[in-house]
C-alpha cells in the first residue's frame, strides 16, 4: 500500500512516500539486531533512560509542530493533537523516571538458595501500528523497550508518514542510537518475512481485529513472542442514581473524541430506564450542538474522519444497522463538502439479530440501549466478541464497583471516562487483544524474566 499524506478536511494531497525497498529492510534488521547486541543496549540502564528523558523534553519544545503535523495528515482536533503530544512526553518521562525501578532484580523466596529475576532485553521487536493516535500509539511501544534494550522496527498506518518520520527524528534528535528505532515504509509482506527472521523475537500490534488474527498468527506460527491491542466496543453504563448532566458530558466526549475513532472511546450507551428520556434528551442536544468543521480551528468541536474511505465505510454501516431495523434517532449522513466529514449519529432500538450490536463503529455513532437492572448491563455488556474497557456512572461506588467486577473487560472506569495514563496497564481480552501495555506491567510484557539461583552451601 502507498504511504500517502492526505488532508482529511480538504482531501489535498500533502506528499507521497516510496515505499522501503526489500534490501532496505534487510538492511535495518541488520542495524537493528547490531543494535540489540551492542554494550549500549546490553550494559547499564542510565544511557538509555538519559535518551528517554530527552525525548521527553523534545517532544515538548516542537508540540506545536508535531502536532499540527497529525491534525493536517489524519484530522484529530488540534487540541487534541496537543494533549497527544504531551501524553507522549509524560509517557517517555514516566519511563526515564522509573524503567530502572521496573526492570530491578526481583528476589524469590525459596528454599533452593537465594534466587531472583533479572529482566533482559530478547531481541529485536517488530511493531505494526495504526493512524488514529500517530504518536501515542509509537511511544508505547518504544519507551519501555527503549529502556529494556530492545531495538524496534516501526510499521507505521500508510496515511500518517509524516508523523511516522517526524518520531523518528525525535528518537534520533534524543540520542537514540543507529537501529533502536527504525521506521519501516513497508508492505504487509515485508512485515511477514521481517516476523519468519529468527533476529525478531517480538511483535507488537494495534489495530482491527483482522489485522491482529493475521500478524498474531505469523507470531505464533514462528514461536514469537506478541502483545495485540484490537478493537472495542466499550459500554457506557448510566445507572438510575448517575448524576445525568456529568454523564452525559462525559459520553458525548467519549464518543466524540477523535471523531468516534478511538478504540476504547464508548460505543455502546447502556442507559437505565429511569433515566433514558432525561439521558437522551441532554445527549442529543449536545450532539446537535457540536459544531464541525476545520480541525485546526480551536472552536471546532468534530474533526473529520481520517479519510474519505473511513467515512464511507460508518456510513454503509450507519444504513446498514438502520435497514435492519435500529432507529436512527440523530444524525445519519455524511456532511458536504470536499472533506471527511460525518455528522455525530444515536441509534437506537438495536436488536441481537441486527449486524450491529456485535461490530465497533469507529466513527462518531453512539449506540443506546435501555436497561432495567444490573444483571441486564452485564449480560448484554458481556454480549460482545469485544472486551477492551467500560465505564460506569454512579452514585453508589459500591454498586459500581460491584458492576466493574462482572463486566468482561481489560478495564472499568467508574464516574469518568474510559482513557489512559503511563502509569496504567492498557489492554482487552476476547477480541480486543492479550497483553498489556504502559505501567509496570507493560514494559515486562517483551522481556526475558530469567530466574538466577544460587544454591545454598
Amino acid at each position: 500500500m502507498p504511504y500517502r499524506s492526505v488532508n482529511p478536511a480538504t482531501g489535498e494531497l500533502v506528499k507521497s512516500f516510496d515505499n522501503h525497498s526489500d534490501a532496505e529492510v534487510s538492511a535495518a534488521l541488520d542495524s537493528a539486531h547490531a543494535f540489540y547486541r551492542s554494550s549500549w543496549a546490553q550494559g547499564s540502564i542510565e544511557p538509555r533512560l538519559a535518551v528517554l528523558a530527552r525525548v521527553a523534553e523534545l517532544l515538548v519544545e516542537r508540540s506545536e509542530e508535531l502536532a499540527e503535523i497529525i491534525t493536517t495528515e489524519m484530522g484529530k482536533r488540534i487540541d487534541e493533537a496537543r494533549a497527544e503530544v504531551r501524553l507522549c512526553a509524560d509517557i517517555a518521562r514516566y519511563y526515564a523516571d522509573h524503567a530502572g525501578t521496573f526492570l530491578a532484580p526481583h528476589p524469590l523466596e525459596t528454599a533452593q538458595g537465594d534466587a531472583w529475576i533479572e529482566y533482559h532485553a530478547i531481541g529485536v521487536i517488530v511493531a505494526v501500528e495504526p493512524w488514529n493516535f500517530p504518536y501515542y500509539q509509537l511511544i508505547r511501544v518504544a519507551a519501555p523497550n527503549l529502556a529494556i534494550g530492545n531495538p524496534v522496527l516501526a510499521k507505521h498506518a500508510s496515511i500518517v508518514p509524516r508523523a511516522a518520520l517526524a518520531f523518528e527524528g525525535i528518537m534520533h534528535a534524543a540520542g537514540a542510537p543507529k537501529g533502536a528505532w527504525t521506521n519501516l515504509f513497508a508492505s504487509s509482506g515485508q512485515i511477514a518475512v521481517l516476523i519468519e527472521d529468527d533476529r525478531v523475537q517480538g511483535v507488537a500490534l494495534t489495530g482491527s481485529e483482522k489485522a491482529g488474527s493475521v500478524v498474531a498468527s505469523q507470531a505464533g506460527k514462528y514461536l514469537k513472542k506478541s502483545v495485540m491491542e484490537l478493537g472495542g466496543a466499550d459500554v457506557f453504563v448510566v445507572l438510575d442514581d448517575a448524576d445525568i448532566g456529568k454523564a452525559v458530558a462525559a459520553g458525548a466526549a467519549a464518543r466524540l473524541f477523535g471523531a468516534g475513532q478511538v478504540c476504547n472511546g464508548a460505543k455502546r450507551f447502556l442507559v437505565h430506564e429511569k433515566v433514558i428520556a432525561a439521558f437522551l434528551d441532554k445527549f442529543t442536544t449536545l450532539f446537535a450542538n457540536t459544531k464541525i468543521g476545520d480541525p485546526m480551528d480551536e472552536r471546532v468541536g468534530l474533526g473529520p474522519l481520517c479519510s474519505i474511505d473511513a467515512r464511507n465505510e460508518i456510513a454503509a454501516q450507519v444504513e446498514r444497522a438502520v435497514k435492519e431495523g435500529a432507529t436512527l434517532h440523530y444524525g445519519g449522513s455524511a456532511v458536504a463538502g470536499p472533506g471527511a466529514w460525518f455528522q455525530p449519529t444515536i441509534l437506537t432500538h438495536i436488536t441481537r439479530d441486527n449486524p450491529a450490536y456485535f461490530e465497533e463503529f469507529f466513527g462518531p455513532v453512539a449506540q443506546v440501549y435501555v436497561v432495567r437492572s444490573d444483571d441486564e448491563i452485564v449480560e448484554l455488556a458481556n454480549d460482545s466478541h469485544f472486551g477492551l474497557s467500560g465505564a460506569i456512572f454512579t452514585a453508589d461506588i459500591e454498586r459500581g464497583k460491584a458492576l466493574a467486577a462482572r463486566i468482561e473487560t481489560g478495564s472499568v472506569w467508574i464516574n469518568t471516562r474510559s482513557s489512559t495514563a503511563p502509569e496504567l496497564p492498557f489492554g482487552g481480552i476476547k477480541r480486543s487483544g492479550y497483553g498489556r501495555e504502559l505501567s509496570e506491567f507493560g514494559i515486562k510484557e517483551l522481556v526475558n524474566q530469567k530466574m538466577v539461583v544460587v544454591a545454598r552451601a
